[in-house]
């Protein structure tokens, strides 16, 4: 009707106000009311989507990557859905910065499931998100996150780019971002100098770290007790471990290590992740049994819900330096095969239904 009138005006003709032209005009703001009003999110909802982002964050060290994932997705599904509508500015921006931290911590899953591709995919969704709310904290927050999935995936170099964008980002906002950046720095700046050996590498990745540990000290506490949306103190400890093993700083790297493992409780992947570095400090110092001895004793404690890529993978390419350095050293065989029956029962058709 409006397209009509409209036509016949730009030709010329004189449209009088018509009883159709009133009612396409009010229904057409009956409409926008109906938009404003009835389909706004309330605040208290809201909150309780933010509370249960939070706890994913809580749980997500204790909770098997495939639950949690289904719980993140369905969180995630409901937030998309209640964006599809107009909100008021202040619950559209809340909105995407929920969106943004759903999507970010579903990256990080699929990091540890091995699902690279999606990892990126859902760190993406979440940058754009997170651009939506000019938050540079969050911002700063997904791409440090995002950081890990080449690192991770051998390409150091990538990492170190993300890394220094997450800390520009950051800028003087004394935020998780601040330290964790300067930490991914260190880590894909160690990966660099054990391929070059290059002593200005070194260098560079030991003052990223004590820009790291600068920064965690100015954090907020709910900050530094928050695994997943903030930077924890044993998060610190065991990166710079991690780092520091990578250097061949074998002596402090292991000390730093201990004390990683024992601030932890529960965070089954992240100790597992720890024992395999002082595996490889082991490995370093020239003791290719001891190395094996932990390694196989991190796989053991490993439930099949928590077996996921890159587990098997830090314990693959443990077995692997192990038989370069050393050799086929007594029960490198029997790790590689026990290894590899527990990754054929984690990929099997019936545990694929059960976690499904």
């Amino acid at each position: 009707m409006l397209r009509r009138t409209l036509l016949k005006v730009i030709t010329g003709a004189t449209v009088p106000l018509t009883p159709q032209v009133i009612n396409a005009a009010e229904n057409i703001r009956r409409r926008m009311d109906e938009t404003l009003v009835s389909t706004t999110v309330s605040p208290a909802m809201l909150d309780h989507w933010e509370e249960s982002a939070a706890s994913f964050g809580r749980q997500y060290m204790n909770t098997p990557p495939m639950r949690q994932l289904c719980d993140v997705l369905l969180e995630f599904s409901t937030v998309r859905q209640a964006m599809e509508r107009h909100q008021p500015i202040d619950l559209q921006e809340r909105l995407c910065a929920l969106a943004a931290r759903l999507s970010g911590l579903a990256g990080i899953i699929m990091i540890d499931l091995g699902d690279q591709r999606l990892a990126r995919s859902f760190f993406r969704t979440s940058r754009s998100a997170a651009d939506e709310t000019g938050d540079r904290a969050l911002r700063a927050w997904v791409t440090a996150r995002e950081a890990l999935v080449p690192l991770f995936y051998g390409d150091p170099r990538e990492a170190l780019t993300l890394a220094k964008k997450s800390r520009d980002l950051a800028g003087q906002t004394p935020c998780a971002a601040k330290a964790m950046a300067p930490v991914v720095e260190a880590r894909a700046l160690s990966m660099l100098a054990n391929a070059s050996g290059k002593k200005d590498v070194v260098d560079q990745a030991k003052r990223a770290l004590a820009r790291a540990r600068a920064a965690f000290a100015q954090m907020a506490p709910a900050q530094q007790e928050d695994t997943v949306f903030g930077y924890t103190e044993r998060q610190l400890y065991f990166h710079q471990g991690d780092a520091l093993a990578r250097l061949g700083q074998t002596i402090e790297a292991d000390l730093i290590l201990e004390q990683a493992l024992e601030k932890y409780e529960g965070d089954l992947l992240d100790q597992t992740l720890i024992r395999f570095d002082r595996a490889h400090c082991r490995l370093l110092e020239g003791d290719g049994e001891e190395a094996l001895r932990i390694g196989d004793d991190a796989v053991k404690r490993v439930g099949s819900g928590y077996l996921t890529d890159i587990i098997t993978r830090r314990a693959v390419d443990l077995a692997r330096a192990i038989e370069l350095r050393c050799g086929d050293i007594p029960g490198l065989r029997q790790f590689r095969e026990s290894l590899n029956e527990r990754k054929d029962t984690q990929e099997s058709p019936e545990n694929m239904t059960a976690e499904a």
